[in-house]
């Protein structure tokens, strides 16, 4: 009964702020599951022991497979379309102007993601010449092209969408934030875009930062997956529109917003008055009956270079925005947040119900 009454409020309360969009997404533009599949499920495994397997699948295709890095080093602005990566059959050698992609990834990324140490790989190709990098509660601009250990294509997006990481699987957020947007774009004459020094890379996940036990359409369950991807531009989302750009809102910087739905005084989810409404998502934070927006203060500083931008001095409650602005005279705009402590207790208003 206790967990019903739990499940209720939750879907209500998500509701009223039209973000359980948030929680359901299992992963990059998932597809639906076909109406008259009758495949079993699987029983479910260990996410330790699952890790163990990938990586180990992992390992073996990078230590297997290469990509033509020479058409790299002197492109000054490659594109999805220029990664190649080939299979080395049995008894062949790694072909000049190409690099195994063991060799080229290094050493594994290292995260935790419920509660399991994860190893992942990244082949970055270029870094991206522009100014901003997303975090990993931002929107970004992008193409992609996912397919499986056994190289079969499973998505591909050639026209750039919008989407926010949040919404997707969580090796994106993992990756995308060590990425810069591009550089430039420019209008062609056909109507077309394009975007100039991009961030391209390539990603080799395990599957529990990709679709774990959820079997897509021509991805089966707990199978690593592969990425080729531009970032292209970024957007920083508040979603709640408190005034805080949601990647402040996750509390104990994980990197993922978690609500205990079980305890609600939980100090490790980023749910502050407990209410099953997680900060992001929550116009009052600490349940004092004061907007969030009313116990803050927002102010911008503009200055000739981005550096200077950097460089304001700010005071010990005070926090600089990750988004710089560019002007069209071509200054730049940072955005400042004051966290207002009004009773000097260490908690900021917004964050205090006692204040």
């Amino acid at each position: 009964m206790k967990v019903e009454k739990n499940n209720k409020k939750l879907q209500m309360n998500l509701g009223k702020i039209g973000l359980l969009m948030l929680f359901l997404t299992l992963g990059l533009l998932s597809c639906k599951k076909d109406d008259d599949d009758t495949t079993p499920p699987i029983p479910p495994r260990d996410r330790g022991e699952q890790q163990l397997i990938d990586n180990d699948s992992l390992i073996e295709y990078l230590e297997s497979h290469y990509y033509n890095s020479a058409d790299f080093v002197s492109n000054p602005n490659p594109s999805l379309s220029d990664i190649i990566i080939t299979k080395l059959e049995e008894g062949e050698v790694v072909p000049d102007g190409s690099t195994l992609l063991m060799t080229a990834v290094g050493d594994p990324k290292e995260v935790t993601y419920a509660g399991t140490p994860y190893e992942f790989y990244v082949l970055k190709l270029n870094q991206g010449g522009g100014e901003d990098k997303p975090t990993f509660a931002d929107n970004i601009f992008f193409t992609y092209e996912g397919f499986t250990l056994d190289n079969k294509i499973f998505d591909n997006v050639v026209s750039p969408i919008t989407w926010s990481l949040t919404e997707l699987i969580p090796g994106w957020r993992k990756v995308l934030p060590d990425f810069n947007t591009a550089e430039s774009f420019v209008d062609t004459e056909d109507g077309t875009v394009n975007f100039v020094n991009k961030g391209v890379g390539v990603m080799f996940l395990p599957s529990g930062l990709g679709y774990f036990a959820n079997a897509q359409r021509n991805i089966p369950a707990y199978s690593p997956i592969i990425f080729k991807f531009e970032l292209l531009r970024m957007f920083q989302n508040d979603f709640d529109g408190d005034g805080i750009p949601s990647y402040l809102e996750d509390l104990n910087g994980d990197g993922e917003f978690t609500v205990n739905f079980e305890n609600p005084n939980d100090p490790d989810d980023d749910d502050t008055d407990g209410d099953f409404n997680p900060d992001y998502a929550d116009t009052d934070d600490d349940g004092d009956g004061i907007l969030t927006r009313d116990e803050i203060e927002i102010t911008t500083v503009n200055k000739p270079t981005r550096q200077e931008v950097l460089d304001t001095p700010l005071q010990t409650d005070q926090v600089l925005l990750n988004k710089i602005r560019k002007e069209q005279d071509g200054t730049y705009t940072g955005t400042i947040l004051t966290l207002k402590d009004t009773d000097g207790d260490g908690i900021p208003d917004y964050l205090d119900a006692k204040n």
